[in-house]
């Protein structure tokens, strides 16, 4: 029992983890949007993961110093980090050719495309309550959204986002347990941004407004020193397919945060909110149930 109940406890702080990076990814969703007027995409990405990895470079040393052999370590960090520059590179674009909130509803469709990706590499599924879990998931997130959805080409750019951003979760889930996390976080990090240097060179920086400083600063620290490391850790501990579909209470949080700088959601938009929420809820208790009857010390 007492080896049943600290299996539980790790489990819910990894869940934990991942709704504090959820908040993180969220929050900042304003900041970000506002401040991508002035300065350009690729300046923010090279600003935002450079301030990372200064303050994640001394403990990834450290982790790395302890390593015997670097060099799977250099190869998965690097691809996990190529895999993160190309998904933002084209949400990035896609947002150019479609709408914010259609751009979002299909970002977000990574929480169905993880479980199928993660079945395609280890060869099973979900159970029956992530299922229904994602459904519910993703019907809010499209009546949080209020998408209007047709394949152009901004919306087949960011459909590959999604494609990227859960290759992404299941890449990590593949390899957290192997590897030290803040060696790990380090090389994706500068991945990155040595990736984000060559198209600031084409783009140029824009204007360095006050308000595009803070939201460089501000999410290199939250999301990419701060919230990349907690779903990483969050990772280790639950699988990928529901680790997606907590980090999708990410738009609830958006919502939030556009409410208390001025944006009101209209009744629909509540319920799509709310619908998260609920989607959340039934893939949690629906694993706690599958839990208590697993035998003691078995894996989810």
């Amino acid at each position: 029992m007492a080896s049943l109940g600290r299996y539980r406890a790790a489990r819910y702080s990894a869940e934990g983890a991942l709704v504090l990076a959820a908040l993180l990814y969220g929050v900042t969703f304003p900041i970000v949007h506002d401040a991508l007027d002035d300065i350009t995409p690729f300046a923010y990405l090279l600003g935002r993961f450079g301030i990372a990895l200064v303050l994640v470079a001394p403990a990834a040393w450290r982790a790395a110093r302890g390593m015997g052999d670097r060099s799977q370590l250099l190869r998965v960090g690097a691809i996990a980090g190529a895999i993160l520059f190309v998904g933002y590179a084209t949400q990035t674009v896609g947002l150019q050719y479609t709408s914010p909130s259609t751009s979002a509803f299909i970002t977000g469709l990574y929480v169905v495309i993880t479980p199928v990706i993660e079945g395609l590499v280890y060869r099973r599924l979900p159970g029956r309550a992530v299922w229904c879990g994602i459904a519910l998931a993703t019907l809010g997130l499209y009546l949080l959204t209020g998408a209007s959805v047709h394949l152009g080409r901004g919306e087949l750019l960011t459909l590959a986002c999604a494609v990227l951003f859960a290759s992404h979760i299941v890449y990590l889930g593949a390899y957290v347990r192997r590897l030290p996390p803040a060696a790990f976080t380090g090389i994706q990090l500068a991945m990155v941004a040595l990736l984000s240097i060559p198209p600031t060179a084409v783009q140029g920086v824009g204007t360095l407004t006050a308000l595009a400083v803070f939201a460089v600063v501000f999410t290199g620290i939250a999301c990419s020193a701060v919230a990349l490391p907690l779903q990483m850790w969050g990772q280790v501990r639950i699988p990928a397919s529901r680790a997606a579909l907590i980090l999708l209470a990410e738009p609830v949080f958006a919502g939030i945060a556009g409410y208390l700088t001025g944006e009101r959601l209209g009744a629909v938009r509540l319920v799509g909110a709310a619908v998260i929420l609920v989607g959340i809820a039934v893939s949690e208790i629906g694993s706690s149930t599958a839990d208590r009857t697993r035998p003691v010390g078995e894996a989810t």
